[in-house]
């Protein structure tokens, strides 16, 4: 039997050293073959865990430069490092004379996905593939496997399981768990069953506890500003009907405060179902539609308050649009287009499973879908037109120097205010919202994510300062 393993394993050297070398991660006939890839990856697993129960009693040891192929008889424990990678362990075994069948493979990540239950796109997995087989029950199994890239985070560990996505196959973690320890280049797991094993790691971490406080302190800090901006609303309401102007002015700003606040409390529910040990997708979604539906409505507030301030700055002529006109276009502009885009986002890709982070976080999509682009084009674009009808504004403020040419000196004063406010507001919202740009581009950078964090809690005390 040992012959006919050694055999085997010869003849099938070539094939192998291709499915399991590096280069198979960017082969097109690997990917074009039918049934797909991963069910064809999990067959073969399947198969050699058929051959590794089969083999003879006898005590060998096989190894290529793909994998190795060893089998033990032990007594009372079982300790091992095969090939300086993985470190197996076995204390309880559940029979007297006990034999083991261990197959590492170099980089079968090659071939198995990196597929879990939740189906994320962000895990790697970072270790190498061990299987494991034996003649007795054990329930009592470690594995030490070595880090093969250090940069990456969250290790899970986990094991094949044949039966998940219809068949096709996917990592589970049933019956593994973590063991901490201190050393940051290798991952100890321990498991009640045997089959094939290996880590799992993400490029992103899930906890940082530190920036948890400081968003926390600051959506806090900004849902107190926003009510005390709501309270001085509500007092000076029936003394800024002095013009036109004016009145739109705090129509904007009232509206930009509901917007934001309403978005904090959707933030705060969404990071509650996010912390939860049960996860509930549908909820995260809803949290994560009104999250983004309010966030925009912020900015197209803005917008409207930007044209406001374009439309008087540049009218000659009194009259023109009544005000009963201008607030249908701003309440359809600062709330139909962010539903529109909302609602076509979600349904676009809530269908495929996309819309939400695989991370369990309940906000917009990133990898593979980009569906973060449904708020972050749209806000940098108002960010942009702001930019350029502040410009213009400017220009021809700047060219009337005399009282009356086209507006009251009451009203020149709110223009001037809202003008003070979007210089001011305009770049500092790019800036913010340029950091979260660079949360994605550089997720690993602490540094930005603290930075935006920071920033996204000052908005509104910055809007504060320059709105009155």
């Amino acid at each position: 039997d040992v012959l006919l393993t050694v055999g085997v394993l010869t003849t099938a050297r070539e094939s192998w050293d291709f499915i399991n070398g590096n280069d198979t991660r960017n082969s097109s006939s690997m990917r074009s073959n039918s049934p797909p890839p991963e069910s064809v990856s999990s067959i073969l697993l399947q198969s050699l865990e058929m051959i590794t129960r089969r083999l003879t009693n006898d005590t060998f040891n096989i190894e290529t430069p793909s994998i190795l192929l060893n089998k033990t008889t032990f007594n009372n424990t079982f300790n091992a490092d095969f090939n300086s990678s993985v470190e197996i362990n076995i204390t309880e075994p559940d029979g007297g004379n006990t034999s083991i069948t261990v197959l590492t493979f170099e980089s079968m990540d090659n071939v198995l996905p990196a597929r879990d239950e939740a189906n994320s796109s962000l895990n790697i997995i970072n270790g190498r593939v061990v299987l494991v087989q034996s003649s007795t029950n054990i329930s009592n199994i470690s594995f030490t496997f070595d880090i093969r890239n250090n940069s990456l985070v969250d290790p899970k560990c986990i094991f094949w399981n044949f039966s998940l996505f219809s068949g096709l196959g996917g990592w589970d973690d049933e019956g593994c768990m973590l063991v901490p320890n201190n050393d940051n280049e290798t991952v100890t797991c321990n498991c009640n069953h045997l089959t094939s094993f290996s880590i799992l790691m993400s490029p992103y971490s899930r906890d940082d506890p530190g920036l948890a406080i400081v968003t926390y302190i600051g959506v806090g800090i900004s849902m107190v500003s926003l009510v005390i901006c709501l309270i001085i609303e509500a007092v000076v309401w029936r003394k800024i009907r002095k013009n036109n102007t004016s009145y739109l002015r705090h129509v904007s700003i009232v509206n930009i405060a509901v917007s934001l606040l309403t978005a904090n409390i959707w933030f705060i529910i969404g990071a509650a179902i996010s912390d939860a040990e049960e996860k509930n997708p549908p909820a995260c979604s809803a949290a994560t539609f009104f999250v983004h539906f309010f966030y925009l409505a912020l900015f197209f507030w803005m917008l409207a308050s930007a044209l406001l301030l374009l439309y008087r700055a540049v009218s000659v002529f009194e009259g023109g649009l009544s005000k009963r006109s201008m607030l249908a276009l701003g309440f359809c502009l600062g709330y139909g287009a962010p539903l529109i885009i909302a609602t076509i986002t979600i349904a676009v890709t809530a269908a495929k499973g996309t819309y939400i982070r695989d991370t369990g976080v309940c906000w917009l999509n990133w990898e593979p879908s980009r569906t973060l682009l449904a708020f972050v084009i749209p806000a940098l674009l108002i960010v942009v037109i702001n930019f350029m009808i502040l410009l213009v504004v400017m220009y021809k403020m700047l060219r009337r120097r005399v009282a009356g040419d086209a507006t009251q000196a009451g009203e020149k004063h709110v223009l001037v205010v809202i003008a003070r406010s979007l210089a001011v507001l305009t770049p500092f919202f790019g800036l913010t919202w340029s950091l979260g740009v660079g949360t994605l581009v550089d997720p690993n950078n602490t540094a930005i994510h603290y930075s935006f964090a920071f920033f996204n809690s000052l908005q509104v005390q910055i809007q504060f300062i320059y709105l009155y």
